[in-house]
């Protein structure tokens, strides 16, 4: 499939031409305070939903793919540093909510 790296997601060259119907529900998922505040602040400097953001970010994970470019993970890190997320992914499975 022939595409081009946009900022955020590696997108097809044809989005504006063809699309894909889909059927969205609303839910209620639970995280991290400071992932959400830089996954809010990629959203918006890339002028997309959250939503968008996070299904962009699952099915390039679901293919084994990166979802960002390397300028969006610099802006990323600089987002991390703003709003002190220091998880990584090795800390995924270890995750314990306070109470």
């Amino acid at each position: 499939m022939l595409s081009q790296a946009i900022g955020t997601l590696d997108v097809p060259w044809y989005i504006g031409t063809m699309t894909v119907e889909i059927e969205r529900i609303q839910t209620g998922v639970r995280m991290e305070k400071r992932l959400v505040k830089v996954l809010k602040a990629v959203a918006e400097l890339k002028d997309m939903t959250l939503g968008d953001l996070l299904e962009g970010i699952v099915l390039h994970a679901f293919e084994g793919k990166s979802a960002f470019s390397a300028q969006t993970l610099k802006e990323i890190d600089q987002f991390r540093n703003i709003y002190g997320l220091t998880l990584h992914a090795s800390d995924s499975h270890r995750l314990k909510e306070r109470k």
